[in-house]
């Protein structure tokens, strides 16, 4: 009898074990505004807006160009580029948004010239892939180097780069190890949301890096109810890439336009005259919201995106992304505050 109690209660602790293996659970959520960069040095009421909404993390995006999808040659870290793009502004940036207790996940984006999407790069032979994984690696390694230093809490790898990734797949293999070999803080790479189930290399990461612009809703002005339904089939896939990979996701960006339609394709960027439709941009957060921030294996995300001229920002009525001087501003500052008191 006491042997079969014995069996009993191992296979029970087994069980709860195993379970445990694939279940990650998240204390504290990661409430960031991914912060554009300026031709300026940032001052202290560039970083009192982003504590008044009760952020706690913000994405420092430093940026490296090539002129057309088909180009090798990455360039970075130029005197042409802005102050808040390059080594010495994104040093110090993250040096004043540590000094009021802001975590700062460092996030390099790659900007293709007339503004191509970077996940269809694809290089026109071997020699050409070479010469661009070399500029790649030099770039994310300065700023592995960089994150190392500041003991900045996150480093991102790559931003939307699928056909990099998918055709190259050795290269991040190695990548990965060599900003290993630098840098101590967690690791990421933001996939676009529509390739995330493609990433072969999750489990080598500490997140996973989602770009969360999930269609959601065909509402001109979609109702939460409506919104939360458009995530039901979305957030089987993410939750299920969590399990799988015993990590947890994190939204490298999230966000929406204050613009009617704004939950049908919510990438889409490009500018339009329109009018403002903030409760369309109010409704789609406080979805995202009610669908992800409880769940015990999401560890947060970035607001896309976030100004350093708030003044301007809000003065300005635009259509666009930035929740700042709308509703979804004061949205952001209730789910923020109340996620971490």
């Amino acid at each position: 009898m006491k042997k079969l109690t014995f069996f009993i209660t191992f296979c029970i602790l087994a069980i709860c074990l195993l379970g445990c293996s694939a279940t990650t659970v998240v204390k504290d959520k990661i409430n960031g505004v991914s912060f554009v960069a300026s031709r300026d040095t940032l001052q202290q009421k560039n970083i009192d807006p982003i504590l008044n909404i009760g952020a706690n993390a913000a994405a420092i995006m430093p940026f490296g160009f090539i002129r057309d999808k088909n180009h090798p040659q990455l360039q970075f870290n130029s005197e042409r580029q802005w102050y808040g793009e390059r080594y010495e502004g994104v040093k110090q940036y993250i040096e004043l948004l540590h000094q009021n207790a802001i975590d700062v996940m460092l996030k390099p984006h790659i900007w293709i010239w007339h503004g191509e999407f970077t996940g269809d790069m694809q290089m026109n032979s071997e020699a050409d892939w070479k010469l661009f994984e070399n500029s790649y690696e030099e770039f994310i390694l300065l700023y592995a180097q960089l994150a190392e230093e500041t003991q900045t809490e996150i480093l991102c790898i790559g931003t939307e780069l699928f056909n990099f990734v998918d055709q190259r797949p050795e290269f991040w293999q190695q990548l990965i190890k060599n900003v290993r070999a630098i840098y101590s803080g967690k690791i990421t790479y933001a996939e676009n949301w529509d390739k995330v189930d493609r990433v072969p290399f999750w489990s080598d990461l500490d997140f996973i890096g989602v770009d969360a612009y999930f269609p959601v809703a065909e509402a001109q002005t979609p109702t939460v109810k409506e919104a939360i339904a458009g995530w039901i089939p979305h957030k089987k896939v993410i939750a299920s890439l969590s399990k799988q990979n015993n990590i947890p996701v994190l939204f490298t960006e999230f966000g929406y336009r204050s613009a009617d339609y704004a939950g049908k394709e919510p990438w889409a960027s490009d500018r339009h005259e329109g009018a403002m439709n903030t409760k369309a941009q109010v409704n789609l957060y406080q979805a995202l919201f009610e669908t992800f921030w409880d769940e015990p294996w999401f560890a947060g995300g970035y607001a896309w995106k976030w100004f350093h001229d708030h003044e301007r920002a809000t003065a300005t009525g635009n259509n666009r992304f930035t929740p700042q001087g709308k509703e979804a501003e004061m949205l952001l500052k209730k789910w923020y505050l109340n996620s971490v008191n």
